[in-house]
């Protein structure tokens, strides 16, 4: 519809230009002495359309024959850039690959003529530490340096790459420091955590490494289910490492949430430090505390390892918790070993073969085989004794 718009529109100029043409009788005289010309007014005006439409395309061919070797330099640039586009691409595709020879070659490729250079030298850098190439993943590393001082925006790749890596070879100093650095300027996000708390747990600063794994959790970072083990045995190593600190181990314990106090594998560690160092005061108040919350049958049997104190209130609290576990063999056992302590023989021995009655095992065997040896029952204490080294 255009077309045929714009063909009437030339065939009416056309028709007008001619009309105008047929009814002009204008002259134009040219005097160059001692000559002089008269041509018609149409004529005239058709050589200076003519000429000047030959002057504009004499402009234009002369323009273009100039600006043809920078356009062939810049058709040539581009098609550079395109293969370095191409050639970046592949390199990172080949990295997921696993190809990192490939990947390799293809950022070599790129290198030159790319316009993200820095982009190509972490993908050259990741292919080399794959290949264990410690001088080409060297040289890789320092091309990144180099660009990352016009680019910005690459400190941070840089610096979550080389804790990576550092974190690959066990160089957790280093990766620790790399994750700081990374701190100060962009902040924690949930990569670098999860790197950090690899640090830490290679370092053993497991008091870190307990902070950084519930700080991951409430950021869904990791699941409770993956979280609870990492925290659990990081509470464990630090609790194992305050041994010697009896003060420092009880205002970590106090400083810890309510929830991992009232673990029993975590009350069992905590109990158990503070006994190594004779606070068994301290350790049967965590033990107590524990047992009200989450029974456990292993923690029940430290609570007889409280040597010295109250005994006595001991073994009332545990016929308190007997009286809602009466069937419990660990409790039992607990009571008889406590009564001993005592020197309640009787009560010793009823609990000792109540529990023996329910759950037998060699250690309620040895327990009351020494019992018997107290009570001067030597034939009934070694016809126990013989069926612990049979359990």
């Amino acid at each position: 519809m255009r077309a045929v718009f714009w063909l009437l529109v030339l065939a009416a100029l056309a028709v007008g230009l001619a009309l105008a043409a047929r009814y002009n009788e204008g002259y134009v005289l040219l005097v160059v002495p001692p000559w002089r010309a008269e041509i018609s007014l149409n004529f005239f005006l058709l050589l200076l359309a003519a000429g000047f439409s030959a002057l504009y395309l004499t402009t234009r061919v002369v323009s273009h024959t100039l600006a043809l070797p920078r356009a062939v330099a810049e058709f040539r640039q581009r098609r550079r850039h395109d293969k370095a586009e191409i050639a970046l691409r592949d390199a990172w595709r080949m990295l997921q690959e696993g190809r990192y020879g490939h990947a390799m070659r293809s950022a070599e490729t790129a290198w030159p003529n790319h316009v993200a250079p820095g982009l190509v030298a972490l993908a050259g850098w990741r292919a080399a530490h794959a290949l264990r190439d410690a001088q080409r993943s060297a040289e890789w590393a320092q091309r990144l340096r180099d660009k990352e001082s016009g680019d910005a925006s690459l400190h941070a790749a840089r610096l979550m790459t080389e804790a990576e890596f550092a974190l690959e070879d066990r160089r957790f100093d280093d990766a620790r420091a790399a994750l700081q650095q990374l701190a100060v300027r962009e902040g924690r996000h949930i990569a670098a955590l999860r790197l950090l708390l690899r640090a830490e747990q290679g370092l053993n600063n497991w008091r870190e490494v307990a902070r950084l794994a519930r700080q991951l959790e409430k950021h869904k970072a990791l699941s409770p289910e993956q979280a609870a083990p990492i925290r659990q045995r990081a509470v464990r190593e630090a609790l194992r490492s305050l041994r010697e600190d009896t003060t420092g181990l009880l205002r970590y314990w106090r400083e810890l949430d309510e929830t991992d106090r009232m673990q029993p594998a975590l009350a069992l560690a905590a109990a158990q430090a503070l006994m190594a160092v004779g606070h068994s005061v301290d350790a049967q108040r965590i033990i107590e505390d524990a047992l009200e919350e989450n029974w456990d049958s292993t923690l029940i049997l430290a609570y007889a390892d409280c040597t010295g104190g109250d005994v006595l209130g001991r073994i009332a609290h545990a016929e308190k918790w007997l009286a809602s576990h009466p069937r419990d063999g660990a409790l039992l056992l607990t009571l008889g070993r406590l009564c001993r302590q005592q020197q309640l023989w009787g009560k010793a021995r009823s609990f000792l073969e109540a529990s023996l009655a329910i759950a037998p095992g060699r250690t309620v065997h040895i327990e009351l085989a020494q019992l018997l040896e107290q009570l001067e029952e030597p034939a009934l204490a070694a016809r126990h004794y013989r069926s612990a080294a049979l359990s």
